[in-house]
């Protein structure tokens, strides 16, 4: 059985303890989704002006500043980190400045007690961490994502690079954060959930409408998802890229925003999107 068969087992079970029928359960209820083209500090600009306080939780993969002419490797073959010009880095200055911003922007459309996760490299985490503090964000916990089998490191100078972290805040040091700690306990064999969660990067079958070159693993997502927000919150993603979180809140019953600067990964995660809905569907049958 899969961690996430356990998820969907707890839910059962829980729901059977509140007098509900598995029916009842598996009755799919539309998760909305909406998908908006454009700069993310401009449109969360927007979002807070039309709505305010009205996000429950946030997931953000943003740049990593790793576009400038460096090499790895993939598919056994050695290739430029070239991801596009998103991803160049304009020096830490103002890279920091940047991050800055958007999670300023993210903090402000948080609902009092909603909290953020943003995932990254080494190259970008740390300012990230730094930004959350210089805007009062409580920070809950350091997750680290494990791959088991990452590229190797060409240049035979340093460790291999093996890790990915997410980094999960609170709006401020009063919000009173939404953790299921039952639901990750139970999945987890009756042990409590530590922090760093061994899981292989995204597959061809999560890859089979297009990628993206930072695209993360579903499994990632899901549990992310799962530990800190609950069936019907509004989740956002201001760099939505292949729309893997918003898959996740689809197959999780969450609502989902996701902002992209590309129109070519709106067409993407829109596929995705439909094709996971009529995924949805057909368990009913």
């Amino acid at each position: 059985m899969s961690w996430w068969d356990k998820v969907e087992t707890y839910w059962k079970v829980a729901a059977l303890t509140d007098e509900l029928t598995i029916s009842s359960i598996n009755n799919v209820r539309e998760p909305s989704w909406e998908l908006v083209n454009g700069n993310c500090l401009e449109i969360l600009d927007k979002l807070f002006k039309e709505r305010g306080e009205f996000v429950d939780l946030i997931f953000c993969d943003p740049p990593y500043f790793l576009s400038n002419g460096g090499i790895t490797c993939q598919n056994g073959k050695m290739v430029k980190v070239d991801k596009g010009d998103w991803d160049k880095s304009e020096g830490p200055k103002l890279n920091h400045e940047f991050n800055t911003e958007w999670l300023k922007r993210c903090q402000k459309i948080l609902k009092p007690n909603g909290t953020i996760m943003v995932s990254g490299t080494f190259h970008v985490i740390y300012s990230i961490g730094f930004a959350m503090q210089e805007l009062d964000m409580k920070i809950l916990n350091n997750i680290t994502w494990q791959k088991p089998n990452p590229p190797p490191n060409l240049a035979c100078r340093y460790f291999t690079h093996s890790t990915e972290t997410v980094i999960w805040a609170s709006k401020n040091q009063k919000s009173k954060h939404t953790f299921n700690y039952n639901l990750m306990k139970e999945i987890n064999g009756g042990k409590q959930m530590k922090d760093v969660w061994t899981m292989t990067a995204p597959g061809k079958k999560e890859k089979e409408y297009g990628k993206h070159p930072t695209q993360k693993p579903i499994d990632l997502l899901l549990r992310l998802i799962v530990a800190a927000s609950n069936e019907g919150d509004l989740v956002l993603d201001a760099f939505n890229g292949s729309g893997t979180t918003g898959v996740a809140c689809i197959e999780t019953k969450r609502n989902y925003i996701g902002i992209e600067l590309d129109k070519e990964y709106i067409k993407l995660s829109k596929k995705r999107f439909k094709s996971k809905e009529s995924e949805m569907k057909s368990r009913l049958f």
